[in-house]
């Protein structure tokens, strides 16, 4: 049995360095599964368009489609807009929705990982507060996700963590800093973009981390944001394949 082709699909920006961030995250991932049809396309800004995509696949013959949101949390975008845009695929196309990026230990361990790249030591933690920085939303679900993701960071060592947001919630990087600078213990401040490409909100949060001791980098093509691509698009073909299984 064929395996469904893999579609993941990207905000997109005017910035030249989100696609080719995300391409070079969708190459790696898909270098973990030789054989496997991958595919990229953006909801706005970049080509390939999603609709476009889905035209070249029904018109190649693939009949399964993992749709996977390259988000970090389930906001608009994921409930809204990917939903609307598969719906106009062709009708001979099966799609699956995957389930977004977030929460999930192993952007846990790609923030870390950027951290640590950015200068910092696992000796370093407990005398090290860090800004977990998101693009931000005004869905109270993606926020609490967002939320819990600074608190499960927290969970490593770190000797404090606390979210920011560069749009829609506040605080505001730079107010985050100041607020971690003054918690029990911190001798240093470390802004981490929760965010996955650069473009006009990661370039919000370098600016607001102006007054940080360490900023790290987006997460990008990490190895860690390649295998959770893998792992959702699993996840999808395992409950598509349930699903199956009960109506047979």
């Amino acid at each position: 049995m064929n395996r469904p082709a893999l579609l993941v699909i990207a905000h997109g920006s005017r910035d030249p360095r989100h696609a080719a961030t995300v391409q070079a995250l969708v190459r790696r991932a898909g270098a973990l599964r030789p054989g496997l049809r991958v595919e990229t396309a953006f909801l706005d800004f970049n080509l390939p368009s999603v609709a476009g995509v889905l035209d070249r696949l029904a018109a190649d013959g693939v009949r399964d489609v993992v749709a996977l949101p390259l988000l970090l949390t389930r906001a608009f975008h994921a409930k809204a807009d990917v939903p609307a845009v598969l719906r106009q695929a062709p009708p001979s196309l099966r799609i699956r929705q995957a389930e977004v990026l977030g929460p999930s230990p192993l952007l846990i361990e790609a923030v870390e990982r950027r951290l640590y790249e950015a200068g910092l030591r696992p000796g370093d933690k407990s005398a090290t507060g860090v800004v977990l920085a998101s693009a931000g939303s005004t869905d109270p679900e993606a926020i609490a996700v967002i939320a819990e993701t600074a608190r499960e960071l927290r969970r490593t060592g770190w000797c404090s963590v606390r979210p920011a947001f560069a749009s829609a919630s506040l605080p505001r990087t730079e107010e985050a800093v100041r607020l971690v600078r003054t918690d029990p213990g911190v001798r240093r401040v470390a802004v981490a973009p929760y965010v996955i490409a650069p473009g006009r909100l990661p370039d919000r949060i370098a600016a607001g981390a102006a007054e940080a001791d360490v900023l790290a980098d987006v997460l990008g093509p990490s190895p860690e944001l390649a295998a959770l691509l893998v792992e959702r698009y699993d996840g999808a073909v395992r409950a598509s394949e349930r699903v199956a299984a009960a109506v047979g």
